[in-house]
């Protein structure tokens, strides 16, 4: 029976597991365990090693198709393994001669009919979202601020777009300049912060981060609209004031409470503890 377990962020086909991560926003799969699923080689990595010799456009190609990416092992450490999206997947798939292929690529198809389903539908996305953050030990108080804030920052990039910002660089640099103005760092510098690498910032935040996040980004949203903002540098000058809104309710917590908003504190022990479970003893370290 083929099911997915996004809680787990641990797919399982025909009885055997698949570990899969998000990157960009989509789902990645760990190419080692498809191509352990198709063809039950004894020597996955020398199977995986002659196919990228026999198939020359493959191999020429593999950079491109694969991107290594973080995933947990039996022992629980983090180790990165090629990834493929369901493209990539299904282009490594035309290499391996299995007649488990075929059930392969409709189970493929249709983890990408649900991520359809989700951009026509954004309520399912939402429901999915709350399974998984409920699956992974987060409280039901902080999942409600978790997807806010998603709704929050949503309108906030539909405004952005709508008024000339170009997504990916603009929109980082905008919200860097939100978050400098709200917590006195950037993301990037929270994150090391907070010790993190690929992980989202967001779902390590605390109640209260989230919601001065929230808070900055809805004060930015709503700066932008009454100020009828348009153009980058305008947009920008917006985020920082929207921002600064934030920043200045933050400080005048922490001055009244006597502690700091900002925290090292994540949640990896809570997610990295649900997919050691998931794993189980008997996969294979790679």
């Amino acid at each position: 029976m083929e099911r997915i377990e996004d809680s787990a962020k641990i797919a399982v086909f025909k009885g055997k597991k698949i570990r899969k991560v998000i990157f960009n926003n989509e789902w990645w799969f760990c190419v080692y365990d498809v191509v352990d699923v198709l063809t039950e080689s004894k020597d996955v990595k020398q199977y995986i090693k002659k196919m990228r010799t026999r198939d020359i456009v493959l191999g020429n190609n593999w950079g491109t198709i694969c991107t290594p990416l973080e995933l947990i092992s039996i022992d629980g450490r983090k180790r990165k393994m090629n990834c493929a999206n369901t493209e990539g997947i299904f282009r490594i798939i035309q290499s391996i001669p299995s007649p488990k292929a075929e059930p392969f690529k409709r189970w493929l198809a249709k983890v990408g009919y649900e991520r359809v389903q989700e951009i026509e539908d954004p309520e399912l996305a939402t429901k999915r979202a709350r399974a998984l953050y409920k699956a992974k030990g987060y409280s039901d108080d902080w999942i409600e601020k978790r997807l806010r804030g998603i709704a929050i920052r949503e309108e906030l990039t539909d405004e952005w777009k709508n008024r000339g910002a170009r997504e990916d660089r603009e929109y980082s640099i905008l919200t860097a300049e939100i978050s400098k103005a709200t917590f006195g760092m950037t993301p990037s510098e929270y994150k090391e912060y907070k010790g993190l690498n690929r992980e989202n910032l967001r779902d390590h935040f605390t109640d209260l981060e989230l919601i001065f996040n929230m808070l900055g980004e809805a004060s930015t949203t709503e700066i932008t609209r009454n100020r009828n903002v348009k153009g980058y540098p305008e947009l920008k000058k917006a985020a920082h004031n929207g921002g600064e809104v934030a920043g200045k309710a933050r400080l005048d917590l922490e001055n009244k409470s006597g502690k700091k908003v900002s925290t090292r504190q994540n949640f990896k022990d809570i997610t990295e503890s649900e997919l050691r479970k998931s794993i189980g003893k008997k996969e294979d370290d790679e």
